[in-house]
């Protein structure tokens, strides 16, 4: 790699006056990592008063690029230009210094802090802390974005939108140059991504140069200047500002799919799930309503760790092939949800039934035999050991069970051949069941945990699964056969809770939707139209309409 330049803040003063068309310049940029090549050979332009949209598959190399512009990871190969000037992002505070700032997917704010303090976070340590400076920086950002949030606001109380709009605030803090957003709008509401679209192009036309990193195409159709699409590491083609404002959305559909996939035909399901359209559930019929609740959790409380949200007096019923929804800002409780209803966290306080039985005391096993089954997040660590077999993973939960294990001793033959019955059912795409399931893509991880988690020949009938962010990371197949074995489960009478921070997910599986803020539960709407402003309120704290 090129590392001939100067430290970054000298570079990007030196560099006002002159350079190349974009405000950065990728050439030849190049990052391996082992067994992986995310970035091969990649050249991209970000241009001033440009909104630049960058798509592709999960795993097509964008999360990469973007931590290479973010100075977070340095590339093997290629160069890197801000303003003309060659340098080397060695630290995401070079990155700052050089005028680029970077909004992740999940707010990184602090949420028991000021607006303000949260933008004075980072200085310096041998400067006094100047409010008035702060201030003053503050009104500017806010008068160019247009922005009415007080500087003295907590965080936590503020709309995931607002708090969005803090974010970039805090990457334009050092000065307007490049803008990065990545996948900022998954739990927006609407009127959320319609105010986030307000600020980009009041950015765009200061001639603030913006990476807009998106999955949804009626986004990039509703916002982009220019659109770039890389799959399997590679840039594979763009459509430019001009060739774009000429063509209508669903030719942009069109011509993104065939780059994303190198064809158009036998795609129509991808195109509605990049789209954001795919087709909703059909509402849980009144005979099933008219059942008794599956799950009853009241008055549930929880103790955290330090960081953690715990539970705060939550209380629902859930019934036999409901899907419930849970909507909220990403650390609100969640995981304390998930980990509440498996018996992997206990309750500090309330009361959880199944089927009318009390569970609360007991631990994960006994839950088990009695029908409640979990899907965590995190794939790899928690809900998987790497190093082992697919076969291990597949029955890691039974082990010393009958009828895989007698006396303690592992029946080899029939662990295997019922790893490799299950490969079956649900297509995991690896090279054997004795492959260690850590060298298998995040979708066909996703598929072992499916198996294992709803089968019913081992441990019995599933009949209460709490699926934590069963989609995240995964690539448009692996989403839809996620999704469908979700509403296949629903169909047959699977009581299910699902989790996710993508509100198009949510609309598209739910039933009822419920909103978790600050470890409680502020409200559970039905799903229908209108849903979305509803949804926006409640993760707000407001209470339900």
């Amino acid at each position: 790699m090129n590392t001939g330049s100067t430290d970054p803040a000298a570079a990007a003063t030196a560099a006002h006056s002159g350079g190349g068309e974009g405000f950065v310049e990728l050439r030849g940029i190049t990052k391996r990592f082992p067994g992986v090549l995310a970035n091969d050979d990649i050249s991209l332009d970000f241009r001033p008063g440009e909104i630049h949209v960058l798509l592709g598959e999960n795993g097509a190399g964008k999360s990469t690029l973007i931590g290479i512009l973010a100075g977070m990871q340095q590339p093997d190969a290629g160069e890197i230009r801000v303003r003309g000037a060659s340098v080397r992002i060695g630290s995401p505070r070079e990155s700052l210094e050089l005028g680029i700032g970077t909004v992740f997917q999940h707010v990184l704010l602090v949420q028991s802090l000021t607006v303000l303090e949260n933008l004075m976070l980072g200085g310096a340590w041998w400067r006094r802390i100047d409010r008035d400076a702060a201030l003053k920086r503050f009104r500017e950002l806010s008068e160019l974005l247009a922005l009415e949030i007080s500087p003295d606001a907590l965080v936590g109380r503020l709309s995931l939108g607002q708090q969005q709009q803090v974010e970039i605030v805090r990457a334009l803090w050092r000065g307007e140059g490049v803008l990065v957003l990545d996948e900022p709008t998954s739990m927006l509401t609407p009127e959320g991504v319609r105010e986030l679209g307000q600020v980009m192009v009041r950015l765009r036309d200061e001639g603030v140069a913006i990476v807009f990193i998106t999955h949804k195409l009626q986004e990039a159709y509703a916002f982009g200047d220019r659109i770039s699409v890389l799959r399997l590491g590679k840039l594979v083609g763009s459509i430019d500002k001009e060739r774009l404002s000429g063509m209508d959305e669903q030719a942009v559909t069109d011509e993104v799919i065939r780059l994303m996939f190198g064809s158009t035909e036998g795609h129509d399901q991808d195109a509605e799930t990049l789209s954001g359209l795919g087709h909703r559930r059909p509402h849980l019929s009144a005979e099933r309503q008219a059942e008794e609740p599956c799950l009853n959790l009241r008055a549930v409380s929880t103790q955290g760790d330090v960081g953690e949200c715990p539970l705060q007096d939550v209380s629902f019923s859930l019934f036999p092939g409901e899907i419930l929804g849970i909507a909220g800002v990403d650390g609100n409780g969640q995981k304390h949800l998930a980990e509440a209803v498996a018996g992997q966290r206990l309750a500090a306080q309330g009361e959880i039934f199944l089927e009318g039985a009390k569970i609360e005391r007991l631990g994960v096993p006994d839950r088990r035999k009695l029908g409640i089954r979990y899907i965590t997040d995190e794939r790899l660590g928690e809900g998987t050991v790497g190093a082992f077999s697919v076969a291990h993973n597949v029955v890691m939960k039974e082990i010393g069970q009958p009828p895989l294990w007698r006396h303690g001793i592992s029946l080899w033959d029939r662990i295997f051949a019922h790893a490799r019955g299950q490969i079956r059912e649900h297509d995991v795409r690896t090279p054997s069941e004795r492959t260690p399931i850590g060298r298998l893509s995040g979708g066909n991880i996703q598929k072992v945990l499916l198996a294992r988690e709803l089968a019913d020949d081992l441990v019995g009938e599933a009949k209460v699964v709490v699926f934590n962010k069963p989609t995240y990371g995964l690539d448009l197949q692996s989403t839809r056969f996620a999704r469908d074995r979700i509403r296949r489960g629903a169909e047959s009478g699977l009581a299910t809770i699902l989790i996710s921070t993508e509100l198009d997910e949510l609309i598209e599986l739910s039933d009822r939707i419920a909103v978790m803020f600050q470890g409680r539960l502020a409200g559970i709407v039905e799903n229908g139209e209108g849903v979305e402003r509803e949804i926006g309120l409640l993760m707000t704290g407001a209470a339900a309409a």
